[in-house]
């Protein structure tokens, strides 16, 4: 099986907002979409979306796989808050990546690359 990718919220909206290099965007045309349950309530909750980026994240999250959040990536979260005093959604998401050995895609790299195990790749630098 090739590499999986775990796809944070700023890297959806960058990509629905076209602020994303010509690069980033072509790499998350060509991968599985995949995000955890945390990414998907963030996205939803940007108050400034308008109707038709609604409508394409509607689109998008309708074909991704969406990891709920589970007794295994619960633990881990845990001990990820407690070792490096992240908040709780990054928590679950790097929880979510490592459980399912994801690399995660984010333009945020200053929020996970403490994390020991966790792979990182910034969409605006590909």
């Amino acid at each position: 099986m090739g590499k999986r990718y775990l796809i944070d919220s700023n890297a959806i909206i960058d990509f629905f907002k076209e602020t994303l290099p010509e690069n980033g965007i072509q790499f998350l045309f060509n991968i599985d979409p995949i995000i955890s349950i945390i990414t998907f309530i963030e996205i939803f909750a940007n108050v400034k979306a308008g109707e038709k980026e609604i409508r394409e994240l509607q689109n998008f999250c309708s074909i991704a796989t969406v990891y709920n959040v589970n007794i295994e990536i619960a633990l881990v979260t845990i001990e990820l808050r407690k070792k490096y005093k992240i908040k709780l959604p990054d928590a679950l998401i790097a929880a979510t990546a490592l459980h399912y050995r994801l690399i995660l895609i984010t333009r945020n790299i200053s929020d996970f690359n403490k994390i020991a195990g966790l792979k990182i790749i910034n969409p605006h630098t590909i």
